[in-house]
């Protein structure tokens, strides 16, 4: 097997199951045209995320790291009119690059875009009595992985499910001595969800368009 065979796979998969529309493909374009980093989920993982959404039922979601909106949409799609979706994004260009997207795919009412830095807008949250979330999808910088997590549980209930991006890093994770910030964030939080005794948690390792690297399952144990 080699790359070109997984990148084709998930066409294959992407094109039957998880097909863009105009939006989807034009927020993808808008990230181009803004100077951003083509960073965003595939479309097979946003379908997953919007699969894990209904599955769970959320109604109230989290994400950290908005970027174009792309992952936001996919989300927001799954949730019932009412539903919300808290998305926080650091850099004031990518969440307007966001906003204009998520207001074209009608989505506005859905989606509430925080700017700033995650760790306070957490802080802010919490502070604010805000209710736990039945989601929480974080993509956002790597090296603070654990302590983004560690504030989400103070945000979560039992049976919240949070979903973290970008844990496997093409396999690097496997060097406890690596140089890489990322690398060393992610490792930390793989390492926390192996002890912290309040969640059940695995990782997918995945391959396809966006190369090699893998995603953190936790739910907020139920007992």
């Amino acid at each position: 097997m080699d790359q070109q065979t997984f990148e084709e796979v998930d066409r294959y998969i992407s094109g039957l199951l998880a097909p863009e529309d105009a939006v989807l493909q034009e927020t993808i374009t808008s990230l181009e045209a803004a100077g951003m980093p083509q960073i965003s989920v595939t479309a097979n993982q946003g379908k997953f995320l919007q699969v894990v959404a209904m599955m769970c039922n959320a109604k109230r979601i989290l994400e950290l790291g908005t970027l174009g909106g792309y992952s936001t949409i996919w989300l927001a799609r799954a949730i019932p009119d009412d539903g919300r979706v808290v998305t926080v994004e650091f850099d004031p260009l990518h969440a307007a690059v966001a906003k204009k997207n998520i207001d074209k795919a009608g989505l506005a009412d859905k989606v509430d875009i925080r700017i700033g830095k995650a760790m306070d807008i957490l802080s802010d949250l919490k502070t604010a009595g805000e209710p736990a979330f039945d989601l929480i999808f974080i993509d956002a910088d790597k090296p603070p992985y654990a302590a983004y997590f560690e504030k989400a549980l103070e945000l979560s209930r039992s049976g919240t499910v949070i979903i973290c991006d970008n844990v496997i890093r093409e396999g690097k994770v496997l060097d406890e001595n690596s140089p890489d910030d990322r690398v060393r964030g992610v490792r930390r939080l793989n390492q926390l969800l192996s002890e912290n005794k309040q969640v059940t948690a695995t990782i997918l390792q995945m391959v396809g368009c966006k190369e090699y690297d893998g995603m953190a399952i936790a739910v907020l144990n139920r007992w």
